[in-house]
């Protein structure tokens, strides 16, 4: 990869980092001091935003507000987290809209498969309607979520044996999917045999052969070294995903409206920077994992979703979502699904 701001920075975050998570200390004890967890490797570009948020808040809030960042499922896999967030354990929280319909139902319609054909249809999604009513779902639910979504990006299906070309080789297939009912009905109507393991787990599954496949993002297919353990890669586009960043109501509601906006401002805005850090990746990624020893292919799109119609998923999950969820998806993308 050519060097970029982003190296530059990942170098400088790695080289300051003294214990297993990010923290820049305030020369005096901060009023505030709140933990940040997610999933995703150090040197992801979610973990190098982040770090720059936090010290733009430790300033912008004059030192009274310590953020403590914690990557790399370090307090646990995401739906303990999740169960951290709710209880005050953990103050904020990066996660997965389709993770988090365990708790949320309706925050996973974006991850209906193959709604979006690119990332101009996503953003205008996702900072339009369509992220209004997820953030307005959430925010009934119980939690607090910023008004940016993090890119996690198009997901991608590996496989240690052999290529997925058609629909028809998923069939038996043993695929690691995150631990959400959306993620496992995709699979089930391909006919596969989808397992639910959180992604601490997910190097080990493929390593001893628990699974044969995964999917993920090919940013997370790089900064986890999956290619150590999958052989095939197949470009099949087949969900797009993000992660909202996601806040304990009480730790939100306790700290004074001017820290409250320097937060949200800079979370925000470390939001948007993280988007264009993963389309600057996605230009060399395919190339990086080529080198790397991944086999790619691409797939015809349509054969796919033609599968998920015939197998009743779309009609499943409009019914499951709802009239005015799916009726928002559909506008928000264009076309319809069911």
């Amino acid at each position: 990869m050519t060097i970029t701001r982003r190296n530059i920075l990942l170098g400088a975050a790695v080289g300051a980092l003294a214990t297993p998570f990010i923290r820049v200390r305030p020369a005096m004890a901060a009023e505030f001091s709140y933990k940040v967890a997610n999933n995703q490797p150090l040197d992801h570009p979610s973990n190098i935003r982040l770090a720059e948020a936090q010290k733009a808040i430790l300033e912008g809030t004059d030192g009274r507000f310590d953020l403590q960042i914690f990557p790399s499922n370090q307090l646990g896999a995401d739906t303990d987290v999740l169960g951290q967030l709710r209880s005050g354990g953990v103050e904020f929280f990066q996660l997965s809209p389709v993770i988090l319909s365990t708790l949320v139902p309706n925050a996973s319609i974006n991850g209906v498969g193959f709604a979006f054909p690119d990332y101009d249809t996503v953003w205008k999604a996702m900072d339009g309607d369509l992220g209004a009513y997820a953030r307005g779902q959430i925010e009934a639910g119980g939690l607090v979520v910023m008004d940016k979504i993090w890119d996690n990006g198009f997901r991608q299906i590996t496989s240690s044996k052999k290529p997925i070309t058609t629909p028809a080789d998923l069939e038996g297939f043993k695929i690691r999917v995150p631990v959400s009912p959306l993620w496992t009905s995709l699979f089930t109507a391909f006919g596969s045999a989808p397992a639910s393991i959180n992604f601490a787990e997910v190097y080990t599954a493929l390593q001893t052969g628990i699974v044969d496949g995964q999917e993920n993002p090919l940013a997370i297919m790089k900064v986890a070294k999956l290619w150590e353990v999958q052989k095939y890669c197949s470009l099949t586009n087949h969900m797009w995903d993000g992660f909202w960043m996601l806040g304990n109501r009480r730790a939100w509601q306790a700290l004074p409206e001017d820290v409250q906006k320097v937060v949200a401002d800079n979370f925000n805005a470390a939001a948007v920077k993280q988007r264009a850090d993963i389309a600057e990746m996605n230009k060399t990624l395919k190339t990086d994992l080529e080198g790397n020893g991944f086999v790619f292919n691409d797939v015809d799109p349509k054969a796919f979703e033609d599968k998920l119609r015939e197998a009743g998923f779309y009609a499943e999950w409009k019914k499951t979502f709802g009239d005015e969820a799916w009726a928002i998806l559909e506008t928000a993308i264009g076309r319809k699904l069911a």
